[in-house]
């Protein structure tokens, strides 16, 4: 017997009534989920069909099953993209589709948890749910890449939806460039968020940030922190071009960086770094409102963007 029903009991024992014990509620006490409006995990199908009829156009996290450091979920790249979709289609009017939750993250298999899926395995799961979308009517297709480990994956798929299917489908992080610049020229330029920029990539201040904007009480700050990284000596080298944004550095180091331990090039995350955090950023610069202002921004655009490709092919049209 809980405590409210225990005091209502001996209150009307008080007062001379037979007490009435009410039945705890019959719904699992675990369950917080509130529906969303377009998140097709939610909707039944008559909801489908009549979204159906109004737009053809399905979003699609691209996730990732991962570590993230000491204070983040594994889930965070499903969660993030999945989020910031859903916020999306609150403004635009379109599907929510997510279809897997794991990608493409074999570096960080040195860490509990972490699951990790061939790239081959990862785009024929997602362009046969396509073709399921298809079969039902939707014909143009957002890819929201949430995990930089897809990335060439997520292309693919496009490319496959593009070239064998009646479908038609973009890449988001692509499809939002011109917007993004467009908002950057008009807020002018901003003050970096440290006075010293750092290396600061997987599970650092900016994605801690959009968590702390989109799924707050999944994180745990207080154990936040990073580690020495442990670079092959010529990688750090070119660490101080790579902070500086040189996009030759940036390039040849990504390619290098970040990869299976299997490959030998010691850049496996466990090989780097002892808390999954890639990167020597102070999370004190990690906030919510840094999260919501960058999110805000990709969604903003991500909704421009829908509004002039509805222009240019609407709804329906065949």
């Amino acid at each position: 017997m809980n405590d409210f029903i225990r005091v209502a009991a001996v209150a009307g024992a008080m007062l001379g009534a037979t007490p009435v014990l009410a039945a705890d509620p019959p719904t699992s006490p675990i369950w917080h989920e509130q529906k969303v409006k377009n998140y097709l995990p939610h909707m039944s199908w008559p909801e489908v069909a009549d979204l159906l009829m109004r737009s053809d156009l399905v979003i699609i996290p691209v996730a990732a099953m991962e570590e993230h450091g000491l204070h983040g979920p594994i889930g965070t790249d499903f969660l993030n993209s999945n989020e910031e979709a859903k916020l999306i289609a609150q403004k635009a009017d379109i599907l929510v589709a997510p279809i897997l939750l794991p990608g493409n993250s074999p570096y960080h298999m040195g860490f509990p948890g972490t699951i990790s899926l061939p790239a081959e395995t990862i785009q024929k799961v997602y362009f046969e749910a396509v073709q399921s979308l298809i079969q039902h009517g939707f014909k143009r297709f957002l890819l929201l890449n949430g995990h930089g480990g897809n990335a060439a994956t997520t292309r693919f798929i496009v490319d496959r939806v593009n070239q064998e299917t009646p479908g038609i489908a973009v890449e988001v992080g692509e499809a939002i460039q011109p917007y993004l610049a467009k908002m950057r020229g008009a807020e002018g330029a901003k003050p970096p968020v440290a006075a010293t920029p750092v290396f600061d990539r997987h599970g650092g201040t900016p994605e801690t940030s959009s968590s702390l904007y989109l799924t707050p009480n999944l994180l745990d700050m207080s154990k936040a922190k990073t580690a020495p990284l442990k670079l092959p000596e010529h990688m750090q080298k070119m660490l101080p071009q790579v902070v500086a944004e040189d996009p030759t550095a940036k390039l040849v180091f990504l390619a290098e960086g970040l990869k299976a331990k299997e490959t030998g090039k010691k850049t496996s995350t466990r090989e780097m770094t002892a808390t999954g955090v890639w990167g020597v950023a102070d999370f004190a610069s990690a906030t919510a409102e840094r999260g919501k202002a960058n999110i805000t921004r990709r969604v903003d655009a991500t909704v421009q963007f829908i509004e002039a490709w509805n222009k240019l092919r609407p709804s329906g049209t065949k």
